[in-house]
Order: structure tokens, then C-alpha cells, then sequence
């Protein structure tokens, strides 16, 4: 697995590349934006974790660069800042997940293992499975989602939120049921990352906000697939 790493702050950058080098990954480490890109430009990577504030291009332009270029491997997001808004940003843009500075180590080598399964496990065959709903079909053992005969590009993260959506057609699934079973860790308040997701599903399925053909919300409960 080749992960890249972008910290202008060196102490934090060095410390998280000796912890994902413990763990037998290859680390591309770079203080700056422009070595970062050109490292994207060049390299068949696996994974990023990218600061947000950093000089010349932020950490949210290069997220964008990166889904940009239909690059799908998991970038998590590293910021000093605890504004939801800032948060919702990277999700908006295409980040996985995010970790606000100060960090454990061991946590953000935890997040970048989960993201890894869910990324591996959406490139891989599984058990076969097709669900049809209204133009949409899901099919789970290629990992591809099509509307109308024509594929829709989602993350591995977003490609399980609808997985589950429609395996449970008919039925409302909570907040907290829907993180817990997709994201694999306890639900603490997570409803806006939820949120952001979602909204980035209707957004490829060209959904109307005001009234969404498949993915519903309920308010006060959670989303539901008819």
C-alpha cells in the first residue's frame, strides 16, 4: 500500500510516517502542496491523509484535484480547526473521513486500516448480488451502481451507504444504525458527516433535493429507500 502524507508541519508528518512504515505501509511524506501533487501525478497511489492548512494549495483543493482526476482511493483529512463547517467541506469534496489535530497515532492508524478494508473490499468480488430499483441497479458483486444503463461514479464509502439503503428497501434506517453498520465504529453524533454523504449520492444521481426519487429522509428518524 502506498499512502501519501502532506503536513507542513514536519514533527507531525515525520511522526505519522514512522507509525505507517511500523505498520509495513510505503510513505510518500511531503511538506509542501506542489510535491504532493506531483507525487499524484506520478504515482499509483493507494491512500492519502492530507493537512488543510497548508501554504499554496489547501489540503480541500488537493482532495478536490485528486476526485478530480477519478482517483477513488480513501483520503483522510487532518485539521487543526473544529468548525463542523470545515469538517463538511472535505466530506463535500470527496474525503472519507477527517481527524482533528491533536491526534493519537494509533487512532488515525486504526481509521487509515478501516478505510483501507472498505476500499480494498469495494475493488474485490464478493457474493453475487444485483438489486433493481426504478432505473437504479446496485450490483454488489461488481461494486458498480448504474441509473438507467449508465454507471455512477461513487467512493467505496458512498457505494455502502446505498448498498444498505437498498438492502433495506422499504424499511427507515436511523442515523445511528446506517453509521454503525456502514462506518464499523459507535455513533456519536455523526448525523452531518451522514448528511454530507448522502447529499453527495443524490448529487450523482441527479436527484431533486425537494423531492428525491430513492433516497428519502425522514426527519427526526433517518432515510429510507421506497
Amino acid at each position: 500500500m502506498k499512502i501519501l502524507v502532506l503536513d507542513d508541519e514536519k514533527e507531525i508528518a515525520d511522526l505519522v510516517e514512522l507509525y505507517l512504515k511500523n505498520e509495513g505501509y510505503e510513505v510518500y511524506k511531503f511538506y509542501t502542496s506542489e510535491e504532493a501533487i506531483n507525487c499524484i501525478d506520478t504515482v499509483d497511489l493507494d491512500f492519502a491523509i492530507l493537512d488543510v492548512m497548508i501554504k499554496g494549495k489547501d489540503g480541500f483543493e488537493i482532495c478536490k484535484y485528486i476526485r478530480d482526476k477519478n482517483l477513488k482511493f480513501p483520503i483522510i483529512m487532518l485539521t487543526a480547526k473544529i468548525d463542523d463547517k470545515d469538517k463538511i467541506n472535505g466530506l463535500t469534496l470527496g474525503a472519507d473521513d477527517y481527524m482533528t489535530k491533536p491526534f493519537n497515532p494509533l487512532e488515525l492508524i486504526a481509521r487509515v486500516k478501516s478505510n483501507i478494508r472498505r476500499y480494498t473490499k469495494y475493488n474485490e468480488k464478493s457474493e453475487n448480488e444485483s438489486i433493481y430499483i426504478d432505473g437504479l441497479e446496485i450490483r454488489k458483486d461488481e461494486h458498480k451502481c448504474l441509473l438507467y444503463d449508465k454507471p455512477i461514479e461513487l467512493t467505496p464509502l458512498e457505494f455502502d451507504i446505498l448498498l444498505y439503503l437498498a438492502q433495506n428497501k422499504g424499511h427507515v434506517v436511523s442515523s445511528e444504525v446506517l453509521f454503525e453498520n456502514v462506518w464499523k465504529e459507535k455513533y456519536l453524533d455523526c448525523n452531518n458527516t451522514i448528511m454530507v454523504h448522502i447529499r453527495r449520492i443524490r448529487e450523482k444521481l441527479g436527484e431533486d433535493t425537494k423531492k428525491p426519487k430513492f433516497i428519502k429522509t425522514v426527519w427526526g428518524v433517518g432515510y429510507k429507500i421506497d
